[in-house]
């Protein structure tokens, strides 16, 4: 049985790291690299960031800022953000990310998932969806629209099939993202995560709502979910209380649920 990761994931403005609540109301944190090395420490399995102003603004990815979280940490870590083609790609793979998360771009060129998993292999290609459940007159038959440009934009595009089409072309993997249930504490939208595990054959990672380690231990039991996005619980100020990998990891693994071991503070 493989086993379940955990994933830190980032949103960045300003090298820094900020926290929002259904994509509104952003609470600064720390810089980037900082957080990315605490989390490191604490043995998180992998890391993403998002630099989330990129696209708007028109430019490219802060290849320093990849290069700085390169320097401190030693675990697979993506990047997405103002990715516009393969020249894009290789610049951040060159500066030390392991995979390259594209969200918006992709609905606006889906070729652009071909032409990165031909150049440089499937597994270094992340489809990023941002969902939101519709109302049930709208005809869009898994019950769950396509979201860009940070949820502000809606695409008339069906989750379930959007996530076949982007499997298709070449994805390595797929982040589903609640708009609904993000930075909410309430847990992940189970819902369209399952019918997306059950359209695709890629790994699937769930992400947008959770709060506790039931959550993380509800979705890798209800779901074929391979990893879960645990942003808050590490460090939100949102929260009540943060947790460890340690203490998440020994909870899950007392649930029943394989997950990677822990060896102790790095």
């Amino acid at each position: 049985m493989l086993t379940k990761r955990l994933i830190a994931c980032f949103d960045v403005i300003n090298r820094m790291v900020t926290k929002a609540s259904q994509f509104q109301n952003n609470i600064d944190i720390e810089e980037v690299e900082k957080v990315a090395r605490r989390v490191y420490d604490m043995q998180i399995d992998e890391i993403i960031f998002y630099d989330v102003k990129a696209s708007a603004e028109k430019r490219k990815i802060d290849i320093e800022m990849v290069q700085r979280v390169a320097r401190e940490v030693f675990v697979p870590f993506t990047v997405g953000g103002g990715i516009k083609n393969v020249q894009d790609m290789y610049e951040v793979l060159k500066a030390g990310a392991e995979k390259i998360s594209i969200d918006s771009m992709a609905v606006r060129n889906p070729d652009i998932i071909a032409e990165g998993a031909r150049e440089f292999g499937t597994q270094c290609i992340v489809l990023s969806m941002q969902v939101k459940k519709v109302d049930k007159t709208a005809q869009i038959p898994s019950g769950y629209e396509i979201a860009i440009d940070g949820a502000r934009v809606f695409t008339g595009m069906d989750a379930v099939e959007w996530a076949k089409r982007g499997e298709s072309l070449g994805a390595g993997e797929i982040v589903v993202n609640s708009i609904d249930n993000d930075g909410t504490h309430k847990g992940y939208d189970l819902d369209i995560t399952s019918q997306i595990c059950k359209a695709v054959e890629v790994p699937i990672i769930a992400s947008g709502g959770a709060g506790k380690i039931e959550h993380l231990a509800k979705a890798f039991a209800e779901t074929e979910v391979s990893a879960g996005i645990i942003s808050s619980m590490l460090y939100s100020p949102r929260l009540e209380r943060n947790y460890t990998v340690k203490e998440i990891k020994q909870s899950l693994k007392e649930s029943g649920i394989n997950v990677r071991p822990y060896h102790g503070e790095r």
